[in-house]
């Protein structure tokens, strides 16, 4: 079992759009029961809120469904997860921080597994909730396929 947590700042547009990315790409390639995938923000104050409706307009533009609501970061999080996967630099640092030992070696920029690298753009402020879907499901698709290389099967 891989256990992926995706963390971004408010659990509400990123994280969640790439939770239910990945979900689906393993759900179609018929390995879901390989995966327990998850996700949530560094800080509260989004708890308890849906996704927000432009992010979910724009899954499913792209024929991704599903639901989701924000919560923090736990310890428990970071104990199980075999991957914490962040949106940016400052969730980076703040997962690292956090996670302090216990996360050492399982924190990763999403975009770190794609050939160009960089940082998922928060929609909240770009407004480019596109940009930000792109983003994620191509980092989605890397990562997968490095898990993949791995050894992970059905």
């Amino acid at each position: 079992m891989i256990r992926v947590t995706f963390v971004c700042l408010g659990n509400f547009c990123r994280s969640p759009m790439a939770e239910l990315i990945l979900k689906k790409m393993v759900k179609e390639r018929g390995i879901a029961s390989s995966f327990e995938i998850t996700s949530c923000g560094t800080f509260s104050y989004d708890e308890g809120t849906p996704i927000y409706d432009p992010a979910v307009r724009t899954l499913r533009a792209h024929g991704v469904e599903g639901d989701h609501t924000a919560r923090k970061i736990t310890r428990e999080d970071v104990e199980k997860s075999d991957y914490l996967l962040v949106m940016d630099e400052n969730n980076y640092r703040d997962v690292v921080e956090f996670a302090g030992e216990d996360g050492k070696g399982k924190v990763f920029l999403l975009l770190s597994f794609t050939p160009r690298g960089g940082v998922v753009a928060d929609p909240w402020f770009t407004h480019d909730f596109e940009k930000a879907y792109s983003d994620i499901e191509e980092g989605c698709r890397c990562f997968l396929d490095f898990v993949l290389k791995k050894g992970v099967s059905a």
